[in-house]
């Protein structure tokens, strides 16, 4: 399954969904990978990360069945 990319994360990486690369096992290297690919998500301080649409820490395993989404900082008003 794909990641899904929302709100300023899609706009920075220019497309809804990535293929999520075999290597890629927890949080934490999807977070390093996603920063080396696009540097700009850098800027998204409290980025967050779903995986079966619950947020998930660092050390949350992924595998290539998981829904996996990332949450840019959301602002309300």
């Amino acid at each position: 399954m794909g990641i899904l990319l929302f709100g300023a994360a899609k706009d920075i990486a220019g497309v809804p969904v990535l293929e999520k690369p075999a290597h890629i096992s927890d949080v934490a290297a999807l977070k390093a990978w996603l920063y080396e690919v696009y540097p700009s998500l850098q800027q998204l301080k409290s980025m967050m990360i779903a995986v079966n649409r619950a947020y998930a820490t660092d050390e949350q395993t992924i595998s290539q069945q998981d829904e996996v989404a990332v949450i840019p900082p959301v602002s309300g008003g």
